[in-house]
């Protein structure tokens, strides 16, 4: 069911216990697919549509996934099913990891999505799959892939998508042969790619990185952990911590301060705008300071941009986005819709072809604003409503489930005020 949300201005206060990690869970549960025995895996809490999606078509390949509480099993593919359906719904993650593993282990597979997901590019991913023995009937979805992939040498930009890489990773240690990844450009997203490497090797699957890439040896095992635990996730927990840095008193719970994600360098950016950071051994808090314009590159950490967006908008002088030209291809143009949808409640933020310059306006006005049925947006607009001055409304605020299906559970329970006004 679509709805909107009506929040009433004010402050959040109180402690929020961070979600599990889409990025860290993706991971986990492919490896555990593709392991020797049974995983069982920990997990905080908040399972979302994206993380559903890959467990379903995990699932589809011949694996089992069980979800019980806060423990996932994962019984792994032992005679991979061929001439599958995988719908990734609309989780971009999962569609660019099991693309090529699916070519490695089910060989014959149709792949499908929803919403935007059919839009965004796969032509470099689709071209090394093509080159080292698949076939594909689209270079979009939906589409349908026979042959088996096979190893070599697989040369790729480092700026188009981490996921390419990450997805690559998973496979090649499969196939029969050893394979090489080169980078013909500087990576981009670097920490998700060593994300993955960090997972792999918990499952027994070793990448050497190069001077231009990663080296895999073909014909590795993935070895179960038999136990283990997703992280608290980074990027959905930067919406609670930009909230603390506007005013108000919240503190997360749940994250690992020494995490490979990416998205944990929000405190070094909010702390650069004057935020201040008190972290107890378990539970973390940003506090209002005032805040001041920065100058920030976001190649490695693109899912904070709505949230620092927000936060910017009430800083003292002009803050600047930059490097950020990949947002245009994410579940919404991102960097269109955080400047449409923050500046029709009073935000000062202009759009260039790779970055946004924000002048600080100290408080926003408030009012209606599109989520652009994007989840980081919708979160993004219940951040800004506690610095606006009147009600805010978000549209298609439903969006959240992508992601973090409990966001506004937990924005009432800090005290938000936030209201569904249902939208059939």
């Amino acid at each position: 069911m679509k709805y909107d949300i009506e929040i009433t201005p004010g402050f959040l206060n109180g402690n929020v216990s961070a979600i599990t990690s889409k990025s860290d869970l993706h991971r986990i549960l492919i490896c555990a697919a593709l392991a020797d025995r049974e995983t069982k895996i920990h997990i905080n809490r908040g399972l979302s549509d994206d993380i559903n999606a890959t467990a379903e078509c995990l699932t589809a390949m011949g694996a089992e996934v069980r979800i019980s509480g806060d423990m996932i099993t994962v019984k792994p593919v032992t005679d991979a099913k061929s001439g599958v359906l995988l719908n990734c719904r609309e989780s971009g993650s999962t569609l660019r990891f099991l693309l090529p593993v699916a070519s490695a282990v089910a060989g014959n597979f149709s792949i499908t999505g929803e919403g935007r997901l059919p839009e965004r590019p796969l032509d470099t991913l689709l071209d090394l799959m093509i080159s080292h023995g698949c076939e594909v009937s689209s270079r979009k979805l939906p589409l349908s892939a026979t042959g088996t992939l096979l190893p070599g040498t697989y040369s790729l930009r480092g700026d188009i998508s981490s996921q390419y890489i990450s997805g690559l990773l998973f496979a090649l240690p499969l196939l029969e042969g050893d394979s090489e990844i080169v980078l013909s450009s500087p990576l981009q997203s670097k920490r998700y790619v060593d994300m993955t490497i960090s997972t792999l090797s918990v499952f027994g699957v070793n990448i050497i990185r190069t001077d231009s890439g990663y080296s895999i040896k073909g014909g590795q095992n993935y070895i179960s952990p038999a136990e283990t635990q997703a992280e608290g996730d980074w990027s959905n927990s930067a919406f609670w911590l930009c909230a603390g840095a506007l005013g108000g008193s919240i503190s997360c719970a749940g994250l690992n301060m020494e995490s490979t994600q990416g998205d944990r360098r929000i405190l070094q950016i909010l702390a650069q705008m004057g935020a201040e950071i008190e972290y107890d051994g378990n539970y973390l808090s940003v506090k209002h300071k005032p805040l001041h314009a920065v100058e920030v590159s976001v190649s490695d950490i693109p899912d904070l941009v709505p949230a620092l967006a927000v936060v910017m908008s009430v800083a003292e002088g002009r803050s600047v986005i930059k490097d950020a030209g990949r947002l245009r291809l994410k579940e919404s143009d991102r960097l269109h819709s955080v400047t449409v949808s923050l500046n029709s409640i009073g935000a000062d933020i202009t759009e260039f072809e790779d970055r946004l310059e924000i002048s600080g306006v100290g408080k926003l006005r408030g009012g209606t604003a599109d989520s652009f049925n994007d989840h980081r947006i919708a979160m993004a607009l219940a951040v800004a409503s506690t610095v606006c001055e009147n009600k805010l409304t978000i549209t298609n605020a439903q969006a959240v489930r992508k992601s973090y299906p409990e966001f506004f559970d937990d924005f009432n329970r800090s005290g938000g005020k936030a209201d569904v006004i249902p939208n059939r």
